[in-house]
């Protein structure tokens, strides 16, 4: 059963806080801490309680290079292949020095089994609940989505020894923060309709 750390947030302050962090310490988030997120992660809504996740963590900072090597340019030409207009936002990926996980020393890969129903959904609210309580206790994440397409391949699921029957769909860096954390801007909820009475009309 999961012991609950001690944090100084609650979920709506924590809900506030969270944001994508792209620098990190050289420090290593331990083992212990890093179950605590998979036990935060595997208490989210699941589908039919099927429950399709599965996690890998790759802490191997040599293996985090060579896998950021691999996926900047499969994701580069699947952006070309997209829309021209839109490779410019990502010039950086063509620098060598350029390390598409941004140097942290953790890498949690989020997989689900890929015959089950609503797996993606079960997998990303998996990864929402990761990244809550990792924010509230002091720890920064980012998702990785330009990674994702370097996990199909055969050599990287090989590297990383995913199984056959699993895919990964929530690529996320963990680890502490090295900048400061400022607020994010987001826009008021859009609201397309607000339907209610006793009555509808068919």
């Amino acid at each position: 059963m999961m012991l609950a750390p001690k944090v100084d947030m609650n979920i709506f302050e924590t809900i506030l806080a969270r944001r994508s962090v792209r620098q990190y310490k050289a420090r290593v988030v331990d083992q212990a801490l890093l179950r605590t997120l998979l036990e935060a992660a595997v208490r989210a809504p699941t589908a039919m309680h099927q429950e399709p996740w599965g996690f890998i963590i790759v802490q191997d900072k040599k293996l985090l290079h060579q896998l950021s090597a691999i996926a900047k340019p499969i994701f580069l030409e699947q952006i070309k292949q997209r829309s021209l207009h839109t490779t410019q936002k990502f010039e950086g990926f063509n620098q060598a020095d350029f390390n598409i996980f941004y140097n942290a020393n953790t890498l949690l890969l989020i997989c689900g089994k890929a015959a089950v129903p609503f797996v993606e959904a079960d997998c990303w609210l998996a990864a929402e609940n990761l990244m809550l309580a990792a924010c509230a206790m002091g720890l920064g994440t980012c998702i990785i989505a330009s990674a994702l397409p370097a996990f199909s391949i055969a050599k990287v699921r090989s590297m990383l020894a995913i199984p056959a029957d699993y895919t990964v769909v929530a690529p996320i860096i963990v680890g502490y923060p090295d900048d400061e954390i400022t607020q994010s801007k987001r826009n008021n909820p859009l609201i397309l309709a607000n339907i209610s009475g006793a009555q509808s009309v068919i």
